[in-house]
């Protein structure tokens, strides 16, 4: 259990006297820290970073690696991948408290003080010196680099107004104004999007990264700070934006290539941890297991897809949102119908439509059809991948034979599910089917439907069966063979032009 800041000692005096002495933190460096609890961590069997699916085989034992070298590391990857929550999740190998100089800026070791402020006081006030504490999460700054970060941002500069109000003088170490990096003291210091960082500004981070000082513009200091760099960037930034310059790429102790999901299993494992889909007790919702694959095979498809520019990536945000998508249509539905209970349908893949295109990047044959197209194509891909697990040697002769014969059935998505049903049972043998999609005749009816539905969606998909608008599900059209012309006349089904 967590002991709260205020039953910590609160001096320099009480710290010394405490477990926190000199010996344990006054030369223990934040990479000394990261080692020594993550090493605790893996005595224990802990997992290490709760909540990150399908990394364990791969990028979790190079981080791991990397954190027992003392490495600066970077982690190389496209959108989507938990770049950034992985970095945040490194908190959680940091210790429970920390103690530092009160009132310092940049967090001084109450032992070893670097800035000015924090040697006057100390020096001032011996054991009295007050001292406070920082929570695992308080020792995380992040910044998203974007071409208008300066050094003042980064590093620090002259601050003519602290100068002003302290009656200091201008050259004094005492009206530094701090940037962000020298704020980072004693914790770790991310940077998102590193390619977008300006050339200029990259070469400042040259000195932190090999000499572990920095020095702030007009003032003869140098800070020797201590601190954990991690990045993150995207390997399409290196020529679509900017680039990491080599020398500091030269300096970085790990390059950790990130990836998406390896199987679906693991994406769908991801997508239900991630996707907002338990709306509230207002009304039950049940997602079948082949529209949460359906939902996942549509980014695995995405990825392979000639149209898409695989240079960008689909994120796995795709999934998620799909999902999220995918369920408040059902919500929706179930709530005017009447329905007790909703159940995603193939039709809410459809209505995700908007929760696809945004994400697809296209290359110039996937332009010229159009994203809501190539979106349509990659959907009804997936409800027949999905289908073919479920329904590969199974004999559904009898229902494409129900529309060869002439009938025609429109699935509305206004109707209620009873409704429905009553219209799917003329179809002989389809609801015999269902057992398949573990759905059996005593689920509610919203169920039936949905199971219904994705069936005679996967005879569509392999084109055993035709789909329009106006009429929904129908026979498919089959192709009569050309008939030979006799010498002189046209051939049958066509009709002379008239100019």
């Amino acid at each position: 259990m967590t002991r709260p800041h205020w039953e910590l000692p609160q001096t320099l005096g009480a710290l010394r006297r405490s477990p926190y002495s000199e010996e344990r933190i006054g030369a223990r460096s934040v990479k000394d820290e990261l080692r020594e609890n993550l090493l605790a961590k893996l005595a224990r069997g802990e997992p290490l970073f709760p909540g990150i699916v399908g990394y364990e085989e791969t990028v979790i034992p190079q981080i791991v690696n990397a954190i027992l070298s003392r490495h600066n590391f970077i982690l190389l990857g496209l959108r989507g991948q938990a770049k950034t929550r992985i970095l945040r999740l490194l908190t959680t190998l940091l210790d429970e408290w920390m103690p530092y100089v009160a009132g310092s800026e940049i967090r001084d070791n109450p032992y070893r003080p670097i800035s000015r402020y924090g040697r006057n006081l100390v020096a001032e006030m011996g054991d009295d010196t007050p001292i406070a504490w920082l929570a695992p999460e308080q020792r995380y700054i992040e910044k998203l680099a974007t071409p208008d970060v300066t050094i003042a941002d980064m590093i620090g500069d002259i601050d003519p107004i602290k100068a002003a109000r302290s009656g200091h003088d201008i050259s004094d170490e005492l009206t530094i104004h701090y940037g962000l990096l020298p704020r980072a003291n004693r914790g770790i210091f991310a940077i998102n999007e590193l390619p977008d960082l300006a050339g200029k500004i990259q070469v400042g981070l040259f000195n932190i990264m090999q000499e572990g000082d920095v020095q702030i513009k007009g003032y003869p200091v140098r800070l020797p700070l201590d601190v954990l760099l991690v990045f993150t960037a995207n390997p399409e930034d290196y020529t679509a934006r900017g680039k990491i310059i080599t020398p500091l790429k030269d300096r970085i102790g790990s390059e950790i290539r990130t990836h998406y999901p390896l199987t679906l299993e693991q994406g769908m494992a991801i997508t239900a941890q991630e996707a907002w889909t338990e709306r509230g007790p207002r009304l039950k919702i049940v997602i079948p297991q082949y529209i949460r694959q359906a939902v996942e095979t549509v980014a695995f498809l995405a990825r392979e897809d000639k149209r898409v520019d695989r240079r960008s990536g689909v994120s796995q945000r795709l999934p998620i949102t799909v999902l999220e998508n995918v369920t408040s249509n059902a919500e929706q539905r179930a709530l005017k119908s009447g329905d007790a209970v909703a159940v995603p349908r193939v039709l809410d893949l459809y209505a995700a439509l908007p929760s696809i295109t945004g994400k697809l990047e296209l290359e110039y044959e996937g332009e010229l059809k159009g994203g809501e197209v190539v979106a349509r194509e990659l959907i009804r891909q997936a409800v027949g991948k999905v289908f073919l697990q479920y329904y590969e040697g199974v004999d559904l002769n009898a229902v494409v034979q129900w529309f060869e014969l002439g009938g025609s059935i429109r699935l509305g998505e206004a109707a209620p599910a009873a409704e429905l049903v009553r219209q799917l049972r003329s179809i002989q043998g389809l609801l015999d089917k269902v057992g398949a999609l573990g759905v059996g005749p005593k689920d509610p009816a919203p169920a039936l439907v949905s199971a219904a539905e994705f069936i005679l969606e996967g005879l569509y998909a392999h084109r055993r069966i035709s789909r329009s608008e106006e009429r929904g599900f129908v026979a498919e059209e089959r192709k009569r063979p050309a008939v030979a012309a006799e010498p002189g006349e046209l051939p049958r089904g066509r009709r002379p032009r008239f100019n």
